[in-house]
């Protein structure tokens, strides 16, 4: 029987509508063997879902889903196989967490001038109260019907130029993956095609971020096309880098990107997980 990973996924720790239990009950129910747990800036769901794992014949792999700025760029570094409590990777994400904070008040303060009230309320009433995101505010402007879905209100208030965007400000890209390499973990860039970067700026930033010790590319990701695959699995290549492949599950609601529905990786891709002992 084939081993089957997920190794991006979110839970209520984050911007996730399951709990870290129901997220492990659904991944093992959809068959996934091993799983990486990998909420936004934040550890916290870790314990959970490895006592849930343990319950069940599934593998939990800890990870984080760190936000990072690079040339002015808002990109997301998924740790994998980190100690949680390692002290460095959790001051650095505590960092990230009060600009957090103060980000939401932002955009609840911009709604708000723009007519839109109550809406850093109804956002942190969505969330855990510890991390509010976007996607919090996505969906209190959903059920407000200020759009038809959570793709429309980042398109029409959340991104630059938009009435709640407010300018993020995160770990440098050195720092990110250090905190990852000091905890043991492996650090990759995740859903590398939705930035929509040029090849040279991509290529600029696949070669900082090896540099800075970077491990993998998340060549399959729930957002990525069959071509765009291909396309990060040559580039994985051409740079000496592993690949990994997740869903970037937040919801049930969001079929598209259910957990482990996830094709194999391209021929040739050397998996993330090659040395981890599960295959």
């Amino acid at each position: 029987m084939d081993i089957i990973y997920d190794l991006h996924s979110h839970s209520t720790a984050s911007d996730g509508t399951l709990t870290p239990t129901q997220l492990v009950q659904r991944a093992h129910e959809a068959g996934v063997s091993v799983l990486a747990l990998t909420d936004h800036d934040s550890t916290e769901g870790i314990t959970e879902a490895q006592q849930a794992a343990s319950m069940c014949d599934l593998q939990l792999v800890p990870g984080a889903e760190i936000s990072v700025t690079w040339t002015g760029r808002t990109i997301h570094i998924v740790a994998l196989g980190i100690n949680p409590h390692s002290p460095s990777l959790q001051q650095g994400l505590k960092k990230l967490v009060e600009f957090r904070h103060w980000r939401a008040e932002e955009i609840g303060r911009k709604l708000e001038l723009k007519g839109i009230g109550g809406a850093y309320e109804a956002a942190r009433t969505l969330s855990n109260g510890t991390l509010i995101s976007r996607t919090h505010f996505a969906r209190f402007l959903v059920e407000q019907g200020r759009a038809k879905d959570m793709r429309a209100v980042f398109r029409h208030y959340l991104v630059k130029g938009k009435p709640g965007h407010v300018h993020g400000e995160w770990a440098s890209l050195d720092e990110a993956v250090g905190w990852i390499r000091e905890a043991g973990g492996q650090a990759v860039i995740a859903h590398p095609a939705r930035y929509r970067l040029t090849r040279t700026k991509l290529r600029k930033l696949i070669r900082d971020f090896r540099d800075a010790g970077g491990a993998a590319l998340e060549v399959v990701s729930g957002s990525h096309s069959v071509d765009e695959a291909f396309t990060m699995a040559a580039h994985a290549k051409d740079y000496e880098l592993l690949s990994s492949a997740g869903s970037d599950f937040h919801s049930p609601e969001q079929s598209w990107t259910e957990l482990g529905r996830l094709p194999p990786l391209p021929h040739g891709c050397v998996p993330v997980w090659r040395d981890w002992g599960f295959c």
